[in-house]
């Protein structure tokens, strides 16, 4: 999800967004411990995703 996409959204989407991605970031942090995951790359662009709508969520609040 680019940038664009991400600030178009409202906050409750924001935040059902962060709390969707946090579980796929532990689910997949667990599942490579126990068998390597074929790309671990996928880890690391979940956490950026997450925190470029944690980024979003905060620039909001800072300008309410």
């Amino acid at each position: 999800m680019k940038q664009q996409e991400i600030s178009k959204l409202s906050v409750d989407d924001l935040k059902k967004q962060v709390s969707s991605e946090t579980e796929k970031l532990a689910k997949m942090k667990l599942g490579h411990t126990v068998t390597p995951l074929e790309n671990p790359i996928q880890i690391r662009d979940v956490r950026k995703h997450i925190a470029r709508l944690n980024t979003e969520l905060r620039k909001r609040e800072i300008q309410a």
